[in-house]
């Protein structure tokens, strides 16, 4: 385990994660830290806990809109996978008629071939 050092609202804290996960944990410090200047920005220095409580409200909101984004997509992905699969087995379906149809007519063609010239074909 690794420990690091993170700066949240000009305050240093210290962090424990993964080894090769200190990068990961550097960039959401400062995605959150980035978020507690915002709220500092708008609302001034009302103390760490509730700026941290507002910060945690915020990226829980963006959080749970992501989720509902996510399962939108997840619900039209699966739309697409229908239909594709529809499409797949309309597509097969018209190409087993098609070939119904021409070996008909290649019959027919053969059977009024035979009709005018009806000497034997060589095979």
């Amino acid at each position: 385990m690794a420990q690091i050092s993170v700066s949240i609202n000009s305050r240093e804290y210290k962090v424990t994660c993964e080894d090769e996960q200190e990068d990961h944990v550097r960039q959401l410090a400062h995605y959150v830290d980035n978020h507690v200047q915002d709220l500092v920005d708008s609302v001034g220095q009302i103390g760490d806990a509730r700026l941290l409580a507002l910060t945690s409200i915020v990226v829980a909101d963006e959080l749970s809109e992501m989720i509902a984004r996510v399962e939108t997509l997840e619900k039209e992905l699966e739309e697409i996978r229908d239909t594709q699969n529809e499409t797949i087995k309309t597509s097969s379906a018209i190409e087993h008629k098609v070939t119904d149809i021409l070996e008909a007519a290649a019959k027919r063609i053969e059977d009024l071939t035979d009709q005018i010239d009806p000497a034997p074909r060589p095979n």
